[in-house]
């Protein structure tokens, strides 16, 4: 029994009830248009991206290495590289123009309203720190609360987050976990401060198939639990072919192909969608596709 706090969205966008129509959902993330440059080489490497994520919705971005998916959400999350910035289109968090927020707003909106899991969990974690104590410092940073309150909603997350024996994983530290577990943790610390979007960035490359399968599992009960809005940043199409209701293919810094993640993936109208679904295939993909064509 957890005790996560639960957001008033609960519908996904399109439930109705009946005899009513659905009443429209403001986008909690909004990119129009990005455009991001490096200014030491003085070159675009992103050319234009545009999509809206509401709540209990999922975007997924897929693309070959350097194809500038990170770099959109990086820009999204205020944290790209030094030599790198937006320079052409506008983000909204919630309504709010990322370029107009200073840094102590910034320190606010990342965990709160925005937050994040990346490929490498053990490089976003402490390794002298108990994994426990670590989330445990997030929750009573963002929430105000006090450390025993704190501890106990960092035993609830990682029960959340399904993990069996909370109270001896607390007390470990990252050398002694698994790639799995320590993904799981750091979800776990993503979400403490129960933000409205998760970025996961790459977040199951690493893992074996199976633990990948119970990963994305999580993400896809968190957002169906709690109206969490999800961006799966991924080069694997059978992980957005899973979780996603729209994709964007992107190619050397442009979109490709954008829309609904079935049609994209059934209908393919460029070649290099077409290319990664035929080298995807053998590795899985056609699980996620063969019943939805069968029908």
């Amino acid at each position: 029994m957890t005790t996560l706090s639960t957001p008033a969205v609960r519908e996904r966008p399109g439930d109705t009830t009946a005899g009513t129509s659905p009443a429209p959902v403001a986008p909690v993330l909004s990119v129009r248009q990005v455009r991001i440059s490096d200014r030491v080489t003085d070159r675009e490497i992103v050319h234009g991206v545009s999509f809206d994520l509401t709540p209990g919705r999922t975007v997924g971005i897929v693309g070959e290495s350097g194809s500038g998916k990170t770099l959109t959400c990086r820009a999204a999350l205020g944290v790209l590289p030094p030599h790198f910035e937006v320079s052409g289109g506008t983000i909204a968090i919630d309504g709010t123009d990322i370029s107009t927020l200073t840094p102590q707003r910034w320190t606010a909106l990342r965990g709160d309203t925005i937050s994040a899991v990346f490929q490498d969990p053990a490089s976003y974690l402490n390794p002298s720190i108990r994994v426990g104590a670590q989330i445990a410092e997030v929750v009573r940073v963002k929430k105000k609360v006090r450390r025993r309150e704190a501890r106990q909603r960092a035993l609830d997350l990682l029960g959340a987050v399904r993990l069996r024996d909370p109270h001896l994983v607390y007390d470990r530290y990252t050398y002694e976990l698994s790639g799995g577990m320590l993904q799981r943790v750091l979800i776990a610390a993503a979400i403490a401060a129960d933000p409205q979007i998760l970025i996961a960035d790459e977040a199951t490359t690493a893992l074996d198939v199976t633990v990948q399968a119970e990963v994305l599992d999580l993400l896809a009960d968190l957002r169906e639990r709690t109206g969490l809005a999800l961006v799966i940043v991924s080069h694997d199409l059978a992980v957005v072919a899973q979780l996603c209701d729209e994709v964007l293919v992107m190619r050397q810094g442009e979109v490709v192909e954008q829309g609904p993640t079935e049609a994209v993936l059934h209908h393919p109208r460029h070649a290099y969608t077409r290319l990664l679904i035929d080298e995807h295939e053998q590795y899985g993909l056609e699980k996620f596709l063969a019943p939805k064509e069968e029908g």
